[in-house]
């Protein structure tokens, strides 16, 4: 009679336990941001066909100036300030915004979104100049009460983001006579720094933690000299230099990335697709610094390292973050599977088509932007679909977040 006690209690011990219920969208940064910028960048492109076709109008921003933009402030920076509110509050123990504040900071994203389509300019250049001033403070204050002080610089970062934002409204607006294009170049220099800093905190640890004798290793001469040469690379072109000084710098650039690329192993990560994508993603820092250099030459169109940052490096290391941070902060296992893998697959192959077909086949550069937008579209409108149910669920594991 004891032992039959004793079963029902046993079955209960050994029964999984439901999943948690619940709508967690708000609870963490990373979570509607993530979500927000995957559908985003789906849905982007065919937005940017509509333009075209003169179907929106005459949208404030449009054409070029228009992508541009969108690509950084819009899905770029979602991703950067709901991965920052995410490792902010890691670093500091402290609260970045969720609930109600979360959800005013991603309807003033959305906001920004739909105002550059409008005909409604000062409110456009309102809304893109507050956002990353917002999250700014927002991550400001949770570093301020920890007295976070290594992590300062992703604020000034931020605020930098904003300042090169009003620059481009300011510019399209007619108040400065000086063209939109700085105010993006400016942009995607801050973007490579981030991408930098952030690559060379985590591709080791995840590396090393993720691939037993992996052996990633860190120089501080070489990850001196790779964040050195990026902020060079910024102030000249802030200053609006260009030609031999940005040539002599973007190759210098190009061999310390490429050499901290090589300390990290990367060859032995091929059966850890969470870890490879990271490190497949990274190798487009150097190659858009070449490219850069020989855009400076005059040998190649310079969109073509443009879309090396921001396709490569920036879309592949986005997509690979996105699915692991949001595997960890929802208690998942932080394991890719087919799924993820065909996501990492089209955002990298979306950049060697972007690039290296007009690079070699400059007839087929039309081909090559329909074929690249078509693949980027696919690999984070997979995302989407896989992972809303993860980004707007409690976790796995019950815990907070």
């Amino acid at each position: 009679m004891k032992i039959d006690r004793m079963l029902p209690l046993r079955e209960a011990e050994a029964s999984p336990r439901p999943p948690p219920s619940g709508f967690a969208l708000l609870a963490t940064g990373f979570r509607p941001f993530y979500l927000l910028a995957s559908l985003f960048a789906a849905l982007s492109i065919p937005l940017w066909a509509l333009q075209f076709s003169g179907l929106l109008g005459r949208p404030y921003l449009a054409g070029p100036v228009w992508h541009a933009h969108e690509m950084l402030f819009g899905f770029t920076l979602a991703v950067i300030v709901g991965f920052l509110f995410t490792a902010g509050r890691n670093w500091t123990g402290r609260p970045t915004p969720a609930g109600w504040p979360l959800a005013a900071l991603a309807l003033l994203w959305i906001a920004a979104r739909v105002l550059v389509l409008t005909p409604y300019p000062v409110a456009a250049a309102v809304a893109n100049v507050a956002f990353p001033l917002a999250a700014a403070i927002g991550l400001a204050i949770p570093f301020v009460q920890a007295g976070n002080r290594r992590n300062y610089f992703f604020v000034v970062l931020l605020m930098l983001l904003a300042v090169a934002a009003a620059f481009i409204h300011l510019s399209q607006l007619g108040l400065v006579a000086l063209p939109a294009g700085l105010g993006i170049q400016v942009a995607l220099d801050v973007v490579l720094f981030i991408v930098a800093v952030m690559a060379g905190r985590v591709i080791p640890m995840f590396t090393n933690n993720g691939v037993p004798g992996a052996r990633a290793t860190r120089r501080s001469a070489v990850e001196r000299a790779a964040l050195a040469s990026v902020l060079a690379l910024l102030v000249l072109d802030a200053l609006g230099w260009n030609g031999a000084p940005v040539l002599v710098v973007a190759l210098a650039a190009c061999v310390a990335h490429a050499s901290r690329w090589a300390l990290w192993q990367p060859w032995r990560t091929l059966r850890v697709p969470l870890v490879w994508v990271l490190h497949a993603a990274y190798l487009w820092v150097p190659i858009h610094l070449l490219l850069r250099g020989l855009g400076e030459l005059g040998w190649i169109a310079p969109s073509l390292a443009t879309h090396a940052l921001t396709v490569g490096a920036a879309g592949g290391l986005i997509i690979g973050m996105m699915t692991r941070t949001a595997r960890g902060h929802t208690g998942r296992p932080l394991r890719a599977d087919r799924f993820e893998t065909l996501c990492y697959a089209f955002v990298l192959l979306a950049a060697v088509v972007r690039v290296a077909l007009p690079l070699v086949a400059p007839d087929l550069t039309l081909a090559a932007i329909l074929g690249s937008a078509a693949l980027w579209s696919a690999g984070f409108g997979l995302y989407a679909i896989r992972y809303a149910p993860l980004l707007t669920r409690p976790r796995a594991d019950g815990q907070p977040g």
